[in-house]
């Protein structure tokens, strides 16, 4: 009776959360019904004409279709790969640290960014790198001219990834030193006796102890290849840089809420979140298989 009480009242505190799910990532799956209707906000949902695929057809026949989901893939791409080297290698260094106080000062450094809005930090790097900001400033000093970096397409991709890896770096790292925790300073030990040096022990005892960390992080961010972080880019792009710029979820904001084009925006945020479903699957079953990670 007494475990029965008990699993009652983890339930209730399941409600609320279970209720906030239900409202705002269950009712709205039914407004998916869009990406095959000439949508009407007049009409409504049930009284807009049914048109199939043709919304479908049409995103591909679109010239920005291509750009778009060229842009989304590589600059996901770019910040995967970013977001798993760089904070592997600051946790590799932090690691190394032997003045503790000193170690946990700049662990409280690096997480900072990642709290903060990309609102905020937009705001911040573009003051950073504007015509008359500090960036630019350095480069008359030494004879260069200013540029206009974010007005700039060869530019933005740069900025953008570099950017995200900064504020993300710090907090990814956690991840990484928490692994380097449960190697056994007796592997450490053992190779200083046989003569390994400091890059040695890196390199055939760190590493090889957090391999399937790595391994599990690299998998399961297979699920982000679509997802370039609309915040991000929302913050800091312009019409100068949509030709590098311009990923899905900024082209289905002005598709959809500016321009009107209800089921053409939600036909390619559907195609968007289908492929990412299938990315997320393949994923979790990667991970099961080369990292022994399952969540069911």
């Amino acid at each position: 009776m007494r475990t029965k009480s008990f699993e009652k009242h983890y339930y209730l505190m399941l409600l609320p959360g279970l209720v906030w799910i239900f409202i705002f990532k269950i009712v709205p799956m039914f407004g998916l019904a869009m990406a095959f209707e000439n949508f009407n906000p007049g009409k409504g949902i049930f009284g807009s004409r049914w048109v199939g695929l043709d919304n479908f057809v049409y995103l591909f026949q679109l010239n920005d279709s291509k750009t778009i989901f060229f842009n989304t893939l590589f600059i996901a791409l770019l910040k995967i790969v970013g977001n798993l080297v760089i904070p592997l290698l600051v946790a590799l260094m932090i690691n190394e640290l032997r003045l503790h106080f000193f170690k946990r000062g700049v662990q409280t450094v690096v997480y900072l960014p990642h709290f903060l809005s990309w609102v905020i930090l937009a705001g911040v790097i573009l003051d950073v790198f504007a015509f008359h900001g500090p960036i630019n400033s350095i480069r008359s000093y030494f004879g260069q001219a200013p540029i206009i970096f974010f007005a700039r397409a060869d530019l933005f991709v740069p900025l953008v990834v570099s950017s995200d890896v900064w504020r993300e770096f710090g907090f990814k790292a956690v991840i990484y030193l928490a692994a380097l925790t449960g190697i056994s300073p007796e592997l450490y030990e053992a190779a200083a006796i046989d003569g390994a040096n400091r890059f040695q022990r890196i390199a055939y005892v760190t590493i090889p102890g957090i391999s399937t960390t790595i391994i599990l992080l690299v998998v399961l961010s297979l699920g982000d290849v679509l997802n370039a972080n609309f915040d991000q880019i929302f913050n800091l792009y312009n019409p100068l840089v949509y030709s590098t710029g311009d990923i899905i979820d900024t082209w289905v904001y002005r598709a959809g809420l500016l321009q009107m084009q209800y089921g053409l925006a939600t036909a390619v945020g559907l195609l968007k979140s289908v492929i990412g479903f299938a990315m997320i699957s393949l994923s979790y079953y990667l991970a099961g298989k080369f990292a022994n990670y399952n969540i069911f």
